[in-house]
């Protein structure tokens, strides 16, 4: 009897130890990705300042995903839509002074510079067609539509 209570003396002793080392070696829970979104520009940083809408693409020569979005985003020029890509290696600077922090980011902006849609990472085409169709011309994208492409209809 007595060399059971050792042993359960023991297991509850070692388990306690295995408990406590494990907690205190546990991780720290990951923070989920954020990236700093700008609210405002100003449109004289950029090319086609009076185009009463600005898209801009924020990127690097070194990102593929930034490739695919400049192919997609550069069909949006118009006489009312300026298109601008910074690269983040020509113009560090613009990067900067907007805080960007992730490429490629997309802004959709408006005549007074306020940004009133944003995509980070590769948006599909209908997601920037969309958008900027209903920022236009509000009502345009019919009700229940995503802007990802997928609508509800009956």
């Amino acid at each position: 009897m007595t060399q059971l209570a050792i042993v359960v003396i023991v297991g509850a002793i070692a388990g306690a130890v295995a408990w406590y080392l494990q907690r205190r070696s546990a991780p720290e829970p990951e923070r989920g990705a954020s990236w700093t979104v700008p609210e405002l520009l100003n449109r004289a940083d950029f090319d086609r300042p009076d185009a009463p809408w600005l898209v801009v693409l924020f990127s690097s020569s070194t990102c593929l995903a930034c490739r695919g979005t400049a192919a997609k985003a550069e069909l949006l020029a118009s006489d009312e839509v300026a298109y601008q890509e910074v690269d983040h290696l020509e113009r560090r600077d613009l990067h900067d002074r907007y805080g960007v922090d992730a490429v490629p980011l997309l802004l959709l902006v408006d005549p007074v510079g306020s940004v009133r849609r944003s995509f980070v990472g590769e948006p599909t085409a209908t997601d920037l067609w969309a958008a900027l169709a209903e920022l236009r011309e509000p009502g345009s994208v019919p009700p229940g539509c995503d802007h990802s492409g997928g609508c509800d209809h009956d």
